[in-house]
Order: C-alpha cells, then structure tokens, then sequence
C-alpha cells in the first residue's frame, strides 16, 4: 500500500474510523420497527384468521358430502334418532360417524350419553377459530338444524325453550323431498360467530356472522342480519318459519 495513503489513514481520528451507532439513532431504529410492527401484526392476524374461516367451511361442505350420503342411505331421509336435541353437535356426530372419518367411541363410563366420547379425534366437526367447543362441547362445533326432524307445523308454533329444556313434540323424520328451496334452507351452522364482530354470540343473538351450509351443498359465510328472522325472531336454522317449507337467506 502506498506510503502517503497509509499515513493519511493514520491521521484519520480513532473515534471517526469505529463510530457506532449513537443512543438517538437506536431509539429510532427501535421506533421505526415498532411503528411496521403494529402496522403488519393486524395484517397477519386478518390473513391468518381468514384462512381459519376458509378452513371452517371447508368442513360444513365435507360434512354436506357426509349428510349426502347418509340420505342416499336412508332413502333421502335426513339423519333422526328421536332425540329431541339432536341439533346439537356432541348428539348428530353419531349418526353421520360412519361417512366422516372420524373414530370417535361413547365413553366407557356413560355409554348411553351421547355428549362424552373417548378417543376422540374431532377432525371436520371442530372449527380452527372456535375456542369454546373444545372445552364446553366436547370439539363440536356445528349445529344441525332441528327442522330436519321435525315437521314445518312443529317448528312453527316451537319456542327457544322447547330446544333445550325437555322438549315435548315428537321427532318426525323429514325428506329431502320436503325441502322447498335447497340453496336457501341451512341444515347446519357454526353455533358460535367465531371469526369476527360479535366472537361467542349464538343463534339466538343478531351479532357476528357464521358459515352456513346449505341443503346443496355449497357453505357461505353470512352475517347474522343477513338471515332471515326464524319463528323466536332470532337468526336460528332450528325455528325456520314453515320449517323444511320455507329457506334461511
């Protein structure tokens, strides 16, 4: 190296040739990282919640496959034991378990009780979003529409109490053939709004929205005011005015 270049690098001041960064210029790197931070979070959330929605009705259409099939069984009649709460999910998983893969078996300890299992794998029947299943409903996420087992007469004059305190109208097992619109009528439904405004309403609450699946086949995403008032004046697929005889949305 020449001569007069090294000299002029050794008159170069210590502190200019190793010079960090100063307390200021960190605090506002830290800030600017902070700033990008809180504006990309909510983006990964969003995106991360909407394939959570994705994947929830990506089940109601595999549980549509698997309801399909079961009428194709039972002479295009919909799934029916006679209990009358079998619109909820720990109760009509069992009918449709042999065309949903899952391996799921009665508890041990109270075989008669369709609310506990063992072994139990939940698969399709637990949204990716919903908390609550887990913990309160064994991983059961979907609620059959009680207008499937019973007539629209039934329905029509049935109250919110009558779907979960003793209900008294017998279950009558209706066909595929009793549907008057089949692109409007929901035969089940996220219970809870899981992915969004309202998170944890019910069917009986105007808040949140839930994926639907439809008697075609085909599952939407619908806010709750986006259905039409039931026989309770609530969003609820259970209490459809006119039952099989009339649609949802």
């Amino acid at each position: 190296m020449d001569a007069m270049l090294l000299d002029k690098i050794r008159r170069v001041p210590h502190s200019a040739r190793h010079r960090g960064f100063t307390l200021v210029e960190l605090l506002i790197v830290i800030a600017i990282i902070a700033v990008l931070a809180a504006l990309l979070f909510p983006v990964f959330a969003q995106a991360r919640e909407s394939a959570r929605k994705t994947n929830c009705a990506s089940n109601l259409r595999q549980l549509g496959i698997a309801f399909s099939l079961y009428c194709q069984d039972y002479d295009e009649r919909f799934p029916n034991n006679g209990d009358p709460f079998l619109w909820m999910g720990r109760r009509w998983r069992w009918l449709v378990q042999p065309y949903t893969g899952f391996a799921g078996q009665r508890d041990p300890a109270a075989p008669s009780d369709p609310n506990r299992s063992s072994n139990y794998n939940p698969l399709i029947l637990v949204c990716p979003s919903d908390s609550t299943a887990p913990l309160q409903w064994d991983s059961t996420s979907y609620g059959y529409s009680a207008a499937f087992y019973h007539t629209p007469q039934q329905i029509n004059v049935m109250t919110t109490q009558d779907l979960y305190q003793g209900n008294a109208f017998p279950c009558i097992t209706q066909s595929l053939s009793d549907v008057a619109f089949p692109t409007r009528k929901a035969v089940l439904s996220e219970w809870l709004s899981n992915h969004g405004a309202g998170s944890g309403a019910g069917w009986w609450s105007w808040t949140g929205g839930r994926n639907y699946l439809f008697v075609d086949g085909h599952a939407k995403y619908l806010s709750a005011t986006s259905i039409r008032p039931a026989v309770n004046n609530f969003p609820d697929i259970n209490l459809t005015v006119d039952g099989l005889a009339g649609w949802d949305y």
